[in-house]
């Protein structure tokens, strides 16, 4: 493979990559590199969950997400999202559970977004970065499910996540 830098940035750089494809041709893509992020489902006692309601330029204007955040050079994908949690909700989780990962745009963008489920929860100070524009919202987990089918919750890893941290809790009960 051939690259050629396009944009360098802090969150992400832009290239054209030469690649032969496994049919045999041989193409120039536009691929934007990204380290990657995770996020959590954060899910106390009362079977609540934390949405972050969240400016986003680049989306338009306000979404609701879970918290998330890009992983740094150092971090492996539950550390990733054990910062964020902390730094968005204010809470840290005594339980940990993986729910796989997501690829958001997978023609054009190389990000794989983690996905955990956070559980055991106790409070702790949190640090919203000056970029951020959020409100930490905590909802019961059906009312979050309700917001993702009415369209409300627009954000893929939050709708994916949500939908995860579901069926297991359903398969939880199954077993019991």
């Amino acid at each position: 493979m051939k690259r050629r830098e396009i944009f360098r940035g802090s969150v992400l750089d832009v290239g054209i990559e030469s690649v032969e494809l496994p049919n045999g041709v041989a193409v120039d893509l536009e691929i934007v590199r990204h380290r990657g992020g995770s996020a959590a489902v954060a899910l106390d006692a009362q079977r609540r969950v934390c949405l972050v309601h969240q400016y986003r330029h680049a989306a338009g204007g306000w979404l609701w997400e879970i918290p998330a955040g890009k992983r740094e050079a150092d971090e492996d994908p539950e550390q990733t999202a054990r910062r964020e949690l902390a730094d968005e909700a204010g809470v840290e989780a005594g339980r940990w559970s993986a729910l796989g990962d997501i690829v958001s745009s997978p023609a054009v963008l190389t990000e794989v977004i983690h996905l955990f489920l956070a559980e055991d929860l106790r409070p702790v100070p949190s640090q919203h970065e000056p970029s951020e524009v959020i409100e930490v919202h905590w909802l019961p987990l059906e009312d979050a499910l309700g917001r993702a089918d009415a369209r409300e919750i627009r954000d893929a890893k939050t709708l994916v996540a949500l939908y995860r941290v579901a069926r297991l809790l359903d398969s939880r009960k199954k077993r019991v």
